[in-house]
C-alpha cells in the first residue's frame, strides 16, 4: 500500500477505537480528507484507497480539482470562510458547507444554488473558544441563525461546526467540543433536527468523538505536512 492508504488506515483504527471508548458505533462518524493544497493526483489516490468525502477551504483551488475529478464519485464540503463573493461556486460546486456565520452567506448560498440539485447541506460555525481571530457566531448567537437558515428552502441544515483554539490538553479540547454539542441539543430542543457536529482535527479528533463528532476533519495524519 502506498502512504496514503497506510495513513488512512491508520486513521480509521484510530477512529475506531475512539468510537469503541465512546460506546458508539464507527459507522456513525464520517471521515472528511482535508485536501487542500493537496495535488488531484493524490486525492485520487485517497480515493483508490477508499476515501469518498473531502474538504475544502479555498474555492477557487478546489473548484479546479473537483473539475479535474468529476469522474470520481467524490463528496465535496467546504470547511473555509465563506466569502460574499464565493457563495456562488461553493453552492454550484459543493455538497455541504461547513462554514457559515451569517445570515446574509446563508441568503447567498441558497439564491446560487442550482435549481435541480439537492439543497445545500450547511453547518453554522461556533467560534466555541471566542478567539478573536476566529470565525463563527458566539455561542448563543446560533439560534437565531439557525431560524434564518430553516427558512432557506435550498439549503438545510444539518448541524454545528468548530475549530477550537489547539491544545494538548484533552480535558480543555473535551470542554470546546462538549459546549457545541450541548448548543446542537438546545437547537434540537426548539425544533431544528439537527444531526451533525463537525469537530475534531488531526491532533484532537478522539476527543472530539468522545464528545459526540459525526464528522471529523483529518488533513495532516493522511496527507502529511503541507508546505507553507
Amino acid at each position: 500500500m502506498d502512504s496514503i492508504a497506510v495513513n488512512l488506515q491508520a486513521v480509521r483504527a484510530r477512529i475506531a477505537r475512539a468510537a469503541q471508548a465512546a460506546q458508539r458505533p464507527a459507522g456513525d462518524i464520517l471521515l472528511l480528507a482535508v485536501s487542500k493544497t493537496i495535488p488531484a493526483e493524490r486525492i485520487a489516490e485517497a480515493h483508490a484507497a477508499g476515501q469518498r468525502a473531502f474538504g475544502e477551504n479555498h474555492v477557487q483551488e478546489a473548484v479546479e480539482k473537483i473539475t479535474v475529478l468529476a469522474t470520481l464519485p467524490l463528496d465535496w464540503h467546504f470547511i473555509g470562510p465563506i466569502q460574499s463573493n464565493k457563495t456562488r461556486l461553493i453552492a454550484e460546486h459543493f455538497s455541504w458547507a461547513h462554514s457559515v456565520e451569517r445570515e446574509k452567506i446563508a441568503e447567498r448560498l441558497n439564491a446560487a444554488r442550482p435549481e435541480g440539485m439537492a439543497p445545500l447541506n450547511v453547518c453554522i460555525q461556533v467560534n466555541v473558544s471566542g478567539e478573536a481571530t476566529k470565525s463563527g457566531v458566539a455561542p448563543g448567537d446560533e439560534a437565531k441563525l439557525a431560524e434564518a437558515i430553516a427558512r432557506l428552502p435550498r439549503l438545510r441544515l444539518r448541524g454545528l461546526m468548530a475549530i477550537p483554539e489547539p491544545t494538548a490538553d484533552v480535558t480543555l479540547q473535551r470542554r470546546r467540543f462538549a459546549l457545541l454539542r450541548e448548543l446542537k441539543n438546545g437547537l434540537r430542543a426548539r425544533g431544528h433536527a439537527l444531526d451533525t457536529l463537525s469537530m475534531g482535527m488531526s491532533d484532537d479528533f478522539e476527543a472530539a468523538i468522545l464528545e459526540g463528532a459525526t464528522i471529523v476533519r483529518i488533513g495532516t495524519a493522511i496527507f502529511g505536512k503541507r508546505d507553507r
